[in-house]
């Protein structure tokens, strides 16, 4: 029994640079949602740190997992 692991007329969509470097479509979510966290942490930075916010590092790791999922969303309907 022989096993073939580069059988030809399979897409491989997940493939980006070459042959030897995979991104799997979560990281591609996690880099999706980290411009989108880097935009909305820039106009939000000021309200966040600004006392209003109990605890501004948790809602910033909030508004990062809010991203992600944003990514990953973004990523499926393109």
């Amino acid at each position: 029994m022989s096993f073939n692991l580069l059988t030809s007329g399979l897409p491989i969509q997940d493939l980006i640079l070459g042959a030897s470097i995979y991104f799997p479509p979560l990281f591609k979510a996690v880099l999706v949602g980290f411009f989108i966290w880097l935009i909305l942490h820039h106009l939000l930075r000021d309200w966040m740190y600004s006392g209003e916010i109990w605890h501004p590092t948790l809602m910033d790791l909030s508004l990062f997992s809010l991203s992600v999922s944003a990514g990953l969303v973004i990523l499926v309907v393109w």
